[in-house]
């Protein structure tokens, strides 16, 4: 998965694994959007859920200013990278072809300042429960990378705010990848400041109650898409040299398997 920006190391990295990988990338963006949306005046709001997600609370004003960013600036910024470096690369969001289908969730349960929980409208956020596994397939045989953005579908033909890492889980999951790499911007998981470098699905999940905000949505994710049958999960840090490739070498991040 990639984040809010595409370095020439990573690009390059792409660019060698693609001769022999099939790979697809699902991107971020959330601080370009919070960004944009600051310029046009329209104050960003977090939320917490029980289990620690931290995530944007996403109104009709909000969702219009991340499509516009997420499938428009930033997946065209990451296609044009790729290009730049050779790599044949098309850009798609879970709008396209219906790529990615949701279920609008109608309720959100989160935690306040004070730990209380409160139930508040659910806003134009989303689950993903349907993947076009075959229009990624097809492009994958056209000798394309695609570059998905995390905006699905609802079944009103709305536009839905969903998790880039869990986007990236359930995609894996439909192609029956082997491999799920999540890049963050540290080593990989951390406790007590050391870094974590194996962990298999019964462990990751036991810590869960002692990860941070920021890191749990990556972990949850990881045990979606191990769930769904992917091999392994790396969670890796973008800014590493050559990010995949060590990941998948194992010389960094954090390895997450089944057993």
């Amino acid at each position: 998965m990639l984040t809010d920006g595409a370095s020439l190391e990573l690009v390059s990295d792409v660019k060698t694994l693609a001769i022999e990988h099939n790979l697809i990338l699902v991107h971020g963006g959330g601080a370009q959007v919070t960004e944009t949306a600051a310029k046009l005046g329209k104050e960003q709001k977090f939320i917490v859920s029980p289990q620690g997600f931290r995530s944007r609370y996403t109104d009709k004003e909000t969702i219009e200013i991340f499509t516009m960013v997420m499938a428009g600036r930033i997946n065209k910024q990451l296609v044009l990278a790729l290009e730049r470096q050779g790599i044949p690369a098309v850009g798609i969001s879970g709008l396209d072809g219906s790529l990615l289908k949701a279920q609008r969730k109608k309720r959100l349960i989160i935690v306040d300042e004070r730990g209380r929980k409160k139930v508040i409208d659910g806003g134009y956020t989303g689950k993903i429960n349907q993947v076009k596994a075959d229009l990624l397939s097809y492009l994958l045989t056209q000798g394309y990378v695609p570059v998905v953005s995390p905006i699905a579908i609802s079944e009103e033909f709305e536009p839905l705010n969903v998790d880039g890492d869990r986007t990236a889980a359930v995609v894996a999951g439909a192609l029956k990848a082997n491999r799920l790499i999540l890049l963050t911007d540290v080593e990989g998981l951390m406790l007590k400041g050391k870094p974590v470098k194996k962990l298999t699905g019964a462990e990751a999940t036991a810590l869960l109650p002692h990860i941070g905000k920021g890191m749990s949505t990556k972990i949850h994710a990881a045990l979606e898409a191990l769930n769904q049958g992917v091999e392994e999960v790396l969670v890796a840090s973008g800014a590493a040299p050559k990010p995949l490739s060590s990941a998948l070498k194992h010389e960094s991040g954090t390895v997450i398997r089944s057993e």
